[in-house]
């Protein structure tokens, strides 16, 4: 991706359903992704907004079976993990961060950023919260100082089991923007 970004010529429409047709993915078939198209997903997470543009994340790519495992072994959910082809291990960087509440909104913009881009890419993700549980041990894991990063979430990428994704598929339910909006 290039640095000198110029608006694309999409129809507002055409974003607005892109967005509408993200969802998280849990069923993926252990195909390989290329190492470009991981940095063009963690590029778009790149361009998120961020409190006096100081981009408070630090992330890891776990692509390692092993180092997989042991993630996988702190969340209940670690078939999630385990399945994938690449964990994005995303943390806050205490050093970089100058107001958490704004800090933290800005990962979530990061988070949301790198999900939007794997779906750009036809992939498939989903993003694994439960993990914030067993913290400690994942800073353990990479050797990390828990006063310098704080662990924010994984994001869990593949290429999408189209099949097994079918069998499950739900209605996709949303509250209406009426019942959590008020107007004055």
């Amino acid at each position: 991706m290039s640095e000198n970004i110029i608006r694309p010529s999409i129809k507002s429409e055409d974003l607005i359903a892109f967005i509408k047709s993200r969802k998280s993915v849990r069923n993926f078939i252990f195909e390989k992704i290329s190492d470009q198209t991981i940095r063009d997903i963690l590029e778009c997470g790149r361009w998120a907004p961020s409190g006096m543009n100081n981009q408070p994340w630090k992330v890891i790519v776990v692509k390692s079976p092993m180092v997989k495992q042991m993630l996988a072994n702190l969340t209940k959910y670690g078939g999630l993990i385990e399945s994938s082809y690449v964990s994005i291990v995303v943390f806050l960087d205490l050093q970089a961060s100058y107001h958490r509440v704004k800090d933290i909104q800005a990962i979530g913009a990061f988070m949301e950023n790198i999900l939007l881009g794997v779906h750009a890419m036809e992939l498939g993700a989903v993003w694994v919260g439960e993990i914030l549980n067993k913290k400690e041990e994942v800073n353990e894991l990479f050797k990390f100082n828990p006063n310098k990063y704080e662990l924010m979430g994984v994001i869990a990428v593949g290429v999408i089991d189209e099949q097994k994704e079918k069998m499950k598929e739900e209605p996709r339910v949303r509250k209406m923007v009426d019942e959590f909006t008020d107007w004055l």
